[in-house]
């Protein structure tokens, strides 16, 4: 994606910000870090719907578990900016570090849960909505896991614990360290619905050579588990459910779901002991 420089300029000048780094793109949005005086932050344009909405959810958290939102001009919005790149350094330390990080990460999403006040944001996706490429599925499946997994995946979303505010992609590198505010997340996506589903990407996350070393789903499984109060078969089944739905969209956009899969494979396993 092409950086709309003109775009960023205009909201520069309107928020009174100038440039501390270059520009970069994603899939969904344009992103820069900038200065309001003597203050850091980070200058973020939405170029998807998806991004949009998300937005809307960190101006609604107002800062409690999140990326305070300082000012908002249309589709772009201004962020306080980290001090620290992520919990994957942490993670990669050993598994004590992996530890820590995971708990950081369920801290994190129990704050979020409970964050906010009515009315909720508008244009939110409903978990059976999200999972609907995986309960719809009817394509080549020779081992049965995405068969199973859209079985998983109907009990858990026909049993919600809760309907909340969900972050949607709490992962190692969206939840950032803001010095005296602590850990906080940064670009949700739009959703709501049962609390387990934010565990799933922490299982699947930061790597292959932490996810999926030898007893570290199980590891992992026990603290949040610890952490949240949650059944270990519970994160399982989400871990199993997640997994799969992250792996059928990878193979249907030419990516590379190994790593979800592998989670989603081991889940099924330990759900079936």
């Amino acid at each position: 994606m092409t950086v709309p420089e003109d775009a960023l300029a205009a909201v520069r000048e309107r928020l009174g910000l100038r440039s501390d780094s270059a520009a970069f793109a994603t899939s969904s949005s344009v992103l820069q870090p900038v200065r309001r005086g003597d203050d850091r932050a980070f200058l973020k344009l939405a170029t998807s719907g998806e991004e949009r909405a998300g937005n809307a959810v960190l101006r609604w958290w107002d800062g409690d578990g999140a990326a305070r939102v300082l000012a908002v001009d249309g589709d772009a919005v201004l962020l306080e900016r980290a001090d620290d790149d992520g919990l994957a350094a942490l993670a990669r330390s050993g598994p004590d570090g992996d530890d820590e990080a995971t708990r950081v990460l369920c801290r994190v999403g129990r704050r979020l849960h409970a964050a906010g006040r009515d009315p909720r944001p508008g244009e939110l996706f409903d978990l059976r909505r999200w999972f609907r490429d995986l309960l719809t599925y009817d394509g080549a499946d020779p081992d049965g896991m995405l068969a199973a997994a859209a079985q998983t995946a109907e009990d858990v979303l026909s049993h919600p614990t809760a309907d909340v505010v969900l972050h949607g992609d709490l992962h190692h590198g969206n939840v950032l360290h803001f010095g005296e505010r602590g850990w906080l997340a940064i670009d949700p996506k739009p959703l709501h619905g049962d609390p387990g589903f934010d565990v799933a990407n922490i299982l699947c996350n930061p790597d292959a050579a932490v996810a999926l070393a030898p007893g570290r789903l199980e590891r992992r499984v026990a603290i949040i588990a610890a952490e949240t109060g949650m059944p270990e078969r519970r994160a399982l089944s989400w871990a199993l459910a997640w997994g799969a739905l992250s792996s059928l969209w990878s193979a249907q956009d030419g990516g590379d779901g190994s790593i979800a899969r592998a989670i989603a494979v081991r889940a099924r396993a330990l759900l079936a002991l």
